[in-house]
């Protein structure tokens, strides 16, 4: 690779953190503010409310790009503000599935579209 490839590939790269960070930097603040809640709990939030069946704690992990001790800490978090609950599989009693409360599923409908909002506002700037 020459070195202007090489420059290019790298300022290619800051501009994606840099853009992730304003994109991540808005949501954080605009859903704390109106909605007592953060982007990581927003995305667990859509993940649940737009699954088309029940929700491991397995594939929360993968979405809300956490470890499996910070998603268990995230879900164990929005479990006692009434957000989410927890029930086990009962094929796999070690499997356990997150499901969104009526609760969250306000939580989740009112904050839609602030996250819209910001998505809107910082990527049309980007």
């Amino acid at each position: 690779m020459s070195d202007v490839a090489e420059r290019g590939l790298v300022r290619q790269w800051h501009d994606l953190q840099a853009l992730h960070a304003a994109v991540s930097g808005a949501l954080e603040a605009r859903l704390q503010e109106r909605h007592g809640i953060g982007v990581t709990e927003f995305e667990a939030l859509e993940q649940l409310a737009t699954a088309d069946r029940k929700c491991r704690g397995t594939e929360l992990t993968e979405v809300v790009h956490l470890s499996q001790s910070a998603t268990s800490r995230l879900v164990a978090r929005m479990e006692r503000e009434g957000l989410v609950e927890r029930s086990l599989c009962e094929d796999d009693r070690r499997g356990v599935f997150v499901n969104l409360t009526a609760a969250g599923r306000r939580r989740y409908d009112e904050a839609k579209p602030t996250h819209r909002e910001v998505l809107a506002e910082v990527l049309a700037r980007a």
